[in-house]
């Protein structure tokens, strides 16, 4: 006969309780331990003693909040963010930077020590690589826009919750992105053009998107609206020439569907170019309303260099950039490399990948429309074994029979890119239980004051 008798909760909700906080989560809550049991509390830093109050319970954990801090953590700062605790953006201004990237590289750590069975002793995660001014590094924004009373505002929904919280301000967007948005903001206030309301499915203005150029200077402007007429778009264009000349880019896109997701299919361009130019150490590239393109310019460098250290590459090896969207990363270690082949299922992104390499006069790139799980043994099947495989995957990771197809074609080396150290150890566990080895991992702060860590790791053939 089934047993169906449940044990009774550990903690109960309302409940106080003591708590020493002894690590970091990947959504940057506190982490500590009740009768065996995990505790999540959102604002703690590692090593704070304090009392909190129990707000969730589940079978295997809890959720609380902080009711008082009997021991302060010597890394808590005071947040410069006015809004920070209300708007959910960011997730870890309440610590020092140092901090910060000390906990990032802990999280890798966690994901590796939860997911694989690589003793910790025999884990190479080096230190978090940071930044040296780590405000103002975002380059685009996309806010949605509202309206409380006669006042415009734009920005981003409360955590949890359906409450638009306006950002005037935002710390970690490069400044022209603020200025601009706030001066539209203005200017659809002044002009009363009718803001979309996602409830009644009525008015037009959705959100506001600017991206800069940080090395051009140019500026992209985009309004997403629910009507295919942008509302008295000569006055507004008027206004905007007026009060925004530096706007080189004025594109209209058009989302008439009820989604969360910011772009529809539909974009028409208003003014000037329809793309601006940014540089990626040599690298230009021109970046179109939707097109993908990495949010921190100057950790970007930083992110392909160590690429390019882990691969290691002597100019002879045959290199394969899976994923590889636009090409950057393996345009970025051409010139190290015999060939480098990159494949991807879109086909937009193949096509691009192919015009910057051959904007750049890059001629040892080869670039394919489809699955690297059909691509690459097609390709050893022809004679082209690759030395070296470079994966750039989503938050989901690695497709497990791209993984299949990469311990059946046997490349002598893999460097993993990562935005999910949760996927990355989970993929890197299957590598390693067919005949892979860890040889390092880096973390990269891709974006400082939040919770999110990318990491470099390599992988060899024992």
């Amino acid at each position: 006969m089934r047993n169906t008798k449940q044990n009774n909760p550990i903690m109960k909700i309302g409940e106080t309780i003591p708590l020493l906080i002894k690590r970091l989560g990947i959504n940057g809550e506190g982490i500590g331990f009740h009768q065996r049991q995990v505790v999540f509390v959102p604002g703690a830093i590692p090593g704070e003693e304090m009392s909190v109050i129990i707000t969730k319970v589940f079978p295997n954990r809890a959720e609380a909040k902080i009711k008082k801090v009997f021991k302060k953590s010597k890394d808590r700062v005071t947040p410069p963010c006015p809004i920070y605790e209300t708007c959910g953006g960011c997730q870890i201004q309440h610590m020092s930077y140092p901090a910060q990237l000390r906990e990032k590289r802990d999280i890798v750590v966690q994901a590796f020590e939860r997911y694989t069975k690589i003793h910790k002793d025999k884990l190479n995660v080096r230190k978090t690589i940071g930044m040296d001014e780590p405000w103002a590094y975002r380059n685009k924004s996309q806010f949605q826009v509202g309206k409380i009373d006669d006042t415009v505002i734009a920005g981003l929904y409360s955590s949890n919750s359906h409450k638009l919280i306006n950002i005037d301000h935002c710390l970690v967007q490069h400044e022209d992105t603020n200025i601009v948005t706030n001066k539209v903001k203005q200017i659809i206030r002044d002009l009363n053009l009718p803001i979309y309301d996602e409830r009644k499915q009525t008015g037009s203005i959705r959100t506001i998107v600017v991206r800069t150029a940080f090395r051009t200077d140019e500026i992209q402007l985009v309004i997403v609206t629910a009507t295919n007429e942008l509302p008295k778009k000569e006055l507004f264009v008027a206004e905007i020439k007026k009060r925004l000349p530096q706007v080189t880019s004025f594109i209209q896109n058009i989302n008439e569907e009820k989604t969360s997701l910011v772009f529809g299919e539909q974009t028409e361009g208003i003014f000037g170019k329809d793309t601006i130019t940014e540089h990626l150490g040599d690298l230009r590239f021109e970046l179109s309303a939707r097109a993908f393109f990495q949010l921190n310019p100057e950790q970007t460098v930083n992110l392909y260099n160590e690429v390019k250290r882990q691969a290691n590459l002597t100019g002879k090896e045959k290199v394969v950039d899976a994923y590889c969207g636009s090409g950057t990363i393996g345009m970025w270690l051409a010139n190290g490399a015999e060939e480098v082949r990159g494949m991807d299922i879109i086909k937009e992104s193949i096509m691009d990948a192919r015009k910057n390499a051959e904007k750049h006069q890059i001629k040892n790139a080869y670039y394919e429309t489809g699955k690297a799980e059909k691509l690459l043994p097609k390709w050893v099947k022809e004679g082209w074994e690759p030395d070296v495989v470079v994966v750039d995957p989503p938050r989901t990771g690695c497709d497990p029979v791209f993984l299949e197809t990469i311990i059946k074609t046997k490349p002598k080396k893999m460097v993993y890119v990562s935005c999910n150290p949760s996927t990355l150890a989970k993929d890197v566990h299957m590598l390693i239980s067919n005949g892979y080895k860890v040889e390092e991992i880096t973390p990269v702060d891709m974006f400082p004051q939040t919770s999110q860590v990318e990491a470099v790791c390599t992988l060899v053939l024992k």
